[in-house]
């Protein structure tokens, strides 16, 4: 295996962590304490880790289709689900009663 293809697999695995980590979330409605701090609410952090896990996997497996338009339309997927998941589920952290 060259430096790319371990590359594409160690990507993988971490866009799949990442989209059971916040699967996981998501079912059960708990998170770290470093994670459920970042964020607003548990929905959100599992939907953020969620939607960048299925997107990592997605320009993983995109890549492998070489110049086809299949990897295009999965390219431009994961750049959706990225821009989903920074404009509406980014990390804020939770508001204090003070704050508006």
């Amino acid at each position: 295996m060259n430096t790319g293809q371990w590359t594409m697999v160690v990507g993988g695995a971490i866009g799949l962590a990442l989209a059971a980590f916040g699967g996981r979330m998501l079912i059960t409605g708990r998170a770290p304490q470093a994670t459920a701090r970042a964020f607003r609410n548990v929905r959100e952090a599992g939907c953020y880790h969620t939607l960048f896990g299925v997107a990592l996997v997605l320009v993983v497996v995109g890549t492998n289709f070489g110049s086809s338009p299949a990897a295009l339309v999965m390219t431009l997927l994961a750049v959706a689900m990225v821009g989903l998941a920074v404009v509406r589920f980014r990390p804020r952290g939770r508001r204090s009663a003070g704050q508006k």
